[in-house]
């Protein structure tokens, strides 16, 4: 007979111990561990040999004589998800989604069920909610498909014969936390559960060629909750952005085994659901578009550009820069990284001269996007520097470079898209990496400038004013507050 131990889990990372901690010596987190009963390993499940062996293997073969399979993507209906997935997804397949509690996962997904079962059955399988509340929502949103299949089903167990019985190619698990191996003692979501009941779930997926999703909840901190396997248990990692007090909903790949981690899909949440917004990059520079023909645009302002997808994404970055009465300034970034506008705002005084130590740095991307490509850099510079010096700027220009330490501009990826997408929207000028010229398509109605500095490229958005290594410039606000 099996006997049972207790054991102190990490909640966190999954770190064991025989003794209560207040604090993971693992990963330093407070709190997260929790005493579970652990049976000793001839008793566990996969032990005892009851997990299924893969459909998929057939023992070692050579790797010129594996024979490929060219299945076609389930459509998942909303083009933006598509593009996040790959081109729709892959039989088979397991897909983690997370995001924030009341951030519309559970409404994507219902929108996507409809989509999907015009091919065919689609499984929703929640944990979280009776068939009764899964169906007043779906009425809500206008749902009202045959063929989607609720269940309301906990057991991990059932679940794998209901997927094998229903004939679904595609079940959705809303959530992986709230299901539960009943060989196991533990509570649902403790690392135990998320981690057996994942894989009999990926198990089921591979065995019966059947796309599965997974919904994942996270951390205070964004992390992904449960233990740090789940994520390579899966093939793909979803991550639903955004806050409740806008409109906005962003979805991204961390990781992606079908195809590129650096497409993202922008939506919209409306009455009826989440609206797929077909042309980002208007929808954040917003009322700038419609001040191309001005003659400035107010200091602090730039263009920015970035992503390797197959979309290039435009954003307006906006800057402050005010004097501060603290000895310590503030640099705030939003949207931004931190600790990246701290390398910038250092590389504007040590190579331009900007006397930026006494004063305040607010960095915003407009319409609450979090980015972090960097060829963003320069327009990140731009935008303080004529903050700093008080100096409008071409409403019609746009900034795309990485910024080295030494004040060099380093190339980008996706110029060529990106400087497109600008030309399309009706910008005129482009400041670009000078080593990723020249271009290999020409493109019409934008001139493209090729910078190699950062000063250079100062120079060329305010003319007139002079830069020198190592030479201080005051700030113009300066002199207006001692007035």
């Amino acid at each position: 007979m099996a006997r049972s131990k207790s054991r102190w889990i990490c909640q966190e990372c999954g770190f064991q111990t025989s003794r209560s901690l207040g604090r993971c010596t693992e990963c330093n987190s407070w709190n997260s561990m929790v005493e579970e009963l652990i049976q000793d390993e001839p008793s566990s499940p996969r032990a005892r040999g009851q997990f299924k062996a893969s459909a998929a293997s057939s023992g070692p073969q050579p790797l010129n004589a594996v024979a490929i399979t060219h299945e076609s993507r389930i459509a998942t209906g909303l083009c933006g998800v598509d593009d996040v997935l790959g081109g729709g997804l892959v039989p088979g397949s397991v897909v983690l989604l997370a995001g924030d509690p009341g951030i519309g996962k559970s409404t994507l997904l219902l929108q996507l069920c409809e989509m999907m079962s015009q091919s065919g059955s689609v499984m929703y399988v929640s944990g979280e909610e009776s068939a009764q509340q899964v169906s007043l929502r779906a009425k809500r949103l206008g749902i009202t498909s045959g063929q989607i299949l609720v269940d309301s089903e906990q057991n991990v167990r059932a679940v794998e014969s209901r997927i094998a019985e229903s004939g679904a190619h595609v079940v959705i698990v809303d959530s992986i936390q709230s299901v539960y191996h009943p060989e196991l003692s533990s509570v649902p979501g403790s690392v135990s559960q998320v981690r057996e009941s994942a894989g009999i779930l990926a198990t089921t997926a591979k065995a019966n060629n059947v796309a599965t999703i997974l919904v994942g909840h996270v951390t205070k901190d964004g992390s992904i909750a449960g233990p740090r396997v789940l994520e390579h248990m899966v093939d793909v990692v979803l991550q639903f952005e955004g806050e409740r007090s806008r409109q906005l909903r962003v979805l991204r790949a961390v990781k992606n085994r079908y195809g590129s981690t650096q497409e993202i899909g922008v939506f919209t949440m409306t009455e009826s659901g989440l609206a797929e917004v077909d042309n980002p990059s208007a929808l954040f520079l917003g009322d700038r578009l419609g001040k191309l023909d001005y003659e400035k645009a107010p200091s602090g302002t730039a263009v920015i550009a970035g992503g390797d997808g197959t979309k290039a994404l435009l954003l307006e970055v906006q800057a402050l820069v005010g004097p501060t009465p603290f000895p310590g300034p503030r640099r705030v970034a939003n949207g931004w990284d931190s600790n990246r506008l701290l390398q910038i705002l250092a590389v504007l005084e040590r190579r331009v001269g900007l006397q930026l130590s006494r004063f305040d740095v607010y960095v915003n991307i407009v319409g609450g996007f979090d980015f972090s490509d960097p060829a963003g850099d320069m327009g990140v510079a731009v935008a303080v520097a004529t903050s700093f010096l008080d100096r409008s700027v071409d409403p019609r220009l746009i900034c795309l470079g990485e910024i080295g330490l030494t004040g060099e501009v380093r190339p980008v990826a996706g110029l060529e898209r990106q400087v497109k997408e600008a030309a399309r929207l009706g910008f005129r000028r482009a400041l670009v990496p000078k080593c990723n010229l020249p271009l290999s398509a020409k493109i019409d109605q934008i001139e493209v400038i090729g910078i190699e500095y950062l000063v250079e490229a100062l120079t060329v958005v305010m003319p007139g004013e002079k830069f020198t290594s190592g030479q201080p410039r005051e700030a113009r606000v300066s002199t207006t507050v001692s007035q």
